[in-house]
């Protein structure tokens, strides 16, 4: 009888090989398919008289603190205010309101009534030319968000790119001719292996090997090696485990309203000090109260479409601000407020033991630290997370590394000149200043 080798290996690499060029095809169809097309730049209204260019500029730089284009806000909405008034009766609203209202101006008394008696700040200094300019940027369309822009996510599985066929599709027909070739394969194989039966070709049998396990526990010396690294290896991990007990680092809570470090600290350029006010002169900084919200947000009622992102769209940032219009009762439409408040039940993020004290005004104030050196760079979180491990030994090292503050203060003077002989050294650290003391941080 004929002896050949094992075609079960054949067959297997065979497989192996075609398993690999699938996936690899799987991923380069799911890519290609779920590129997004390029956006069409959309075309610029047509406007006639003025410069609305120009105008945008003078409308954000004099109107954009009381109006908004498409919502009304201390002011009316200013889109389309050229169809209901005249130009002449504009030029004067606008270089002296007051002066109107006091004249009797039926229209002006009227404007003046329905936006809670709010007296419009005059501008004399804008010519004719300027108000031209400024009615034609709020003449404009207002233009529709273009297809696939950020914050508008497709239905799931959908291919955005025109075809309209769905990535969940693509993947099921390639998955489904996989299937059909491995089932191939086995047929394949199996029809060899009756072939061979019946032509009398005996397949050679695979040489028995020593299991790995077992060949391993004969080896005396690498089990005794392989324990005491495992003991090691447990005693380092158990020990790690432990030590983080209690530890809350990178912890980030969902927040009832959804407040964004990023634009607010970051893009907005706003201190950490203006709403954490208490910082500077208390032992916490606080929770803002949401009148400090308001002091903003009285008139920003919806982010810019440039604020949206992949994750967060246009239409997820105005509903929290919404949330917040709810929570302290402002009608946004009346611009007042309704009396019905709700309180925000706020998720601590920040949180030391009881026995641990810690002064935020000493800190802030006195030592000049900065925010973003416990705190992390805010400026560029989403979503607030502590950011420090806020443990002894992190506070301690802190103080072993930072130097005091002399300048200005002759206290720290006093103590400077006497230390800095008994140390031998220019400048003192915390901790040479009685920074590692018990009393200090610990009741």
């Amino acid at each position: 009888m004929k002896k050949v080798g094992n075609h079960n290996s054949i067959s297997r690499k065979l497989l192996l090989s075609l398993s690999l060029t699938l996936i690899f095809s799987l991923t380069s169809f799911a890519q290609d398919a779920a590129a997004p097309a390029a956006p069409e730049a959309a075309a610029p209204a047509a406007t006639a008289g003025g410069d609305p260019v120009k105008g945008k500029e003078l409308f954000n730089a004099n109107c954009a603190a009381c109006h908004k284009l498409d919502a009304k806000s201390t002011g009316p909405a200013l889109r389309g205010v050229a169809a209901k008034h005249e130009m002449a009766w504009i030029y004067k609203w606008v270089h002296n309101s007051s002066e109107m209202i006091k004249s009797g101006d039926a229209v002006a008394v009227k404007l003046f009534e329905e936006n809670n008696k709010s007296v419009m700040t005059s501008f004399p200094q804008l010519s004719t030319g300027d108000i031209d300019n400024i009615i034609a940027y709020t003449s404009e369309v207002k233009a529709e968000p273009a297809a696939g822009a950020p914050g508008s996510a497709a239905p799931p599985g959908t291919n955005v790119e025109g075809g309209g066929i769905s990535n969940n599709i693509i993947l099921g027909a390639l998955a489904l001719v996989m299937a059909i070739l491995v089932v191939m394969l086995f047929m394949v194989n199996k029809v060899l292996t009756k072939v061979a039966s019946n032509n009398g070709i005996e397949v050679a049998p695979r040489e028995a090997r020593t299991p790995l396990w077992k060949a391993f526990a004969r080896n005396q010396f690498l089990v005794l090696v392989t324990s005491i690294f495992l003991l090691l290896a447990s005693g380092y991990f158990v020990y790690g485990y432990l030590m983080q007990v209690g530890v809350d680092q990178n912890y980030e809570p969902i927040q009832p309203i959804h407040y964004s470090h990023k634009i607010h600290a970051g893009d907005n350029e706003i201190n950490c000090k203006y709403c954490h006010s208490a910082a500077r002169v208390s032992k916490t900084a606080g929770i803002p109260s949401l009148n400090v919200c308001m002091n903003c947000h009285k008139n920003i009622s919806e982010v810019a479409e440039s604020t949206a992102t992949p994750e967060y769209s246009k239409a997820y940032y105005d509903g929290e601000i919404q949330k917040l219009y709810t929570a302290v009762g402002w009608d946004k439409a009346k611009q007042a407020y309704t009396g019905k408040t709700q309180p925000v039940k706020w998720v601590r993020i920040h949180n030391l033991p009881d026995f641990v004290y810690f002064n935020h005004s000493q800190h802030v104030t006195v030592a000049g630290v900065e925010c973003q050196t416990c705190h992390g760079p805010v400026q560029e979180f989403e979503i607030m997370k502590q950011y420090s491990k806020l443990t002894m030994g992190w506070c301690i090292d802190c103080h072993r590394k930072t130097d005091v503050k002399m300048e200005g203060n002759a206290y720290y003077d006093k103590i400077h000149a006497e230390l800095s002989k008994k140390y031998g050294v220019e400048k003192l650290t915390a901790a040479q200043m009685g920074g590692l003391e018990c009393g200090k941080c610990h009741y």
